[in-house]
């Protein structure tokens, strides 16, 4: 059940019903705590209990360190994987058991209508019809240069890394909608706002979800949901290793004149190799967790995580600045500004 919370300035917008939007977690200490956190942080932790959060792509990086994070700040969590069985799934249902946590594994792979719908309907039987919190972290990547990307490439990219977000919301927003609440993070890159060349259709896809989030924050600010797109840096999680074998397919069944077209590009892909250096991936479920605390209607639209640079930061503040004054004083006005809290 949502916690009630003082009224915001998209709260407004919904009138005296929205005084049961969703809510402000306090910043309270953990009952148990976080994963690979100090004593101090530990502190400063907010508590999360009460909310029902579903989180895609839980088989490894911040989709499973998210999962047992905000299991342990109190929040019931609906963790879901594709290709299950599977040991992740049976590592995550021991550590839920273990540490006597209300943590969920549904099996959900964002390409497939049924999964979602089913999977997203099973999580709201167990919470009595009501989610508060969506995470779209469910990700892939190839790598080579655009003209080497076919369509069996550019689609998969494309159902996982767009219409997969775009499934699990218009499953999870018929609930959120009645409850005049929710939040939904939107996880993209960096590369969703500037680019490397070679990386495939990854920038392309995170392009599109950044403009389909954007787009979507608007439309729902009358609603009461908020919308929060996470902009990683490089992290250590396994993307890396997993675009490992769908660059190889790609390189495999590519015309040689394609490939010598762009050595540079081509030369490694199918290798395996790490990325992200050495930076802490919990950096991005703690970021995700501050802005579940903040008061309702105040959360930001887009959060850059990483320790190093972060080169979408100035695009992010001249798109919002463009934002509001191409619609801020138009009828949309209202929308824009609650979403941008200028």
């Amino acid at each position: 059940m949502s916690k009630s919370l003082t009224p915001s300035r998209r709260q407004f917008m919904l009138g005296s019903a929205a005084g049961t939007a969703m809510a402000t977690a306090s910043f309270a200490t953990a009952a148990a705590q976080p994963i690979a956190q100090s004593a101090t942080e530990s502190a400063k932790a907010p508590d999360l209990s009460g909310l029902s959060v579903l989180i895609t792509g839980c088989s490894s990086g911040f989709g499973r360190l998210s999962a047992e994070y905000f299991a342990r700040l109190g929040a019931k969590v609906f963790a879901t994987m594709r290709n299950m069985p599977r040991p992740e799934a049976d590592e995550l249902t021991q550590f839920a058991a273990e540490n006597a946590l209300d943590l969920h594994i549904i099996e959900i792979d964002v390409t497939l209508d049924d999964q979602v719908t089913k999977g997203v309907a099973a999580a709201l039987e167990k919470t009595g019809g009501t989610l508060d919190v969506l995470v779209n972290n469910a990700g892939i990547s190839t790598s080579g240069p655009i003209e080497l990307q076919d369509m069996e490439a550019t689609k998969l990219l494309f159902e996982t890394n767009v219409f997969g977000p775009q499934r699990l919301a218009r499953a999870a927003l018929p609930a959120m909608r009645a409850a005049k609440s929710g939040l939904i993070f939107n996880v993209t890159s960096q590369l969703g706002r500037v680019m490397i060349p070679g990386f495939g259709q990854y920038s392309p896809t995170k392009f599109a979800l950044e403009a389909m989030s954007e787009q979507m924050a608007y439309e729902l600010a009358p609603h009461g949901i908020e919308v929060t797109i996470i902009q990683p840096g490089g992290y250590p999680t396994k993307i890396w290793e997993n675009q490992a074998p769908l660059s190889g397919a790609l390189k495999a069944r590519a015309p040689e004149e394609v490939l010598a077209a762009y050595p540079q590009l081509t030369a490694r892909m199918g290798a395996s190799g790490g990325g992200g250096g050495s930076t802490d991936p919990m950096d991005i479920p703690r970021a995700m967790a501050e802005i579940i605390s903040m008061p309702a209607g105040m959360r930001p639209l887009r959060r850059a995580v990483h320790p190093g640079s972060k080169p979408q930061v100035p695009i992010n503040e001249v798109s919002a600045k463009q934002q509001l004054a191409f619609l801020g004083e138009s009828a949309y006005g209202p929308w824009i500004k609650a979403v941008l809290n200028p």
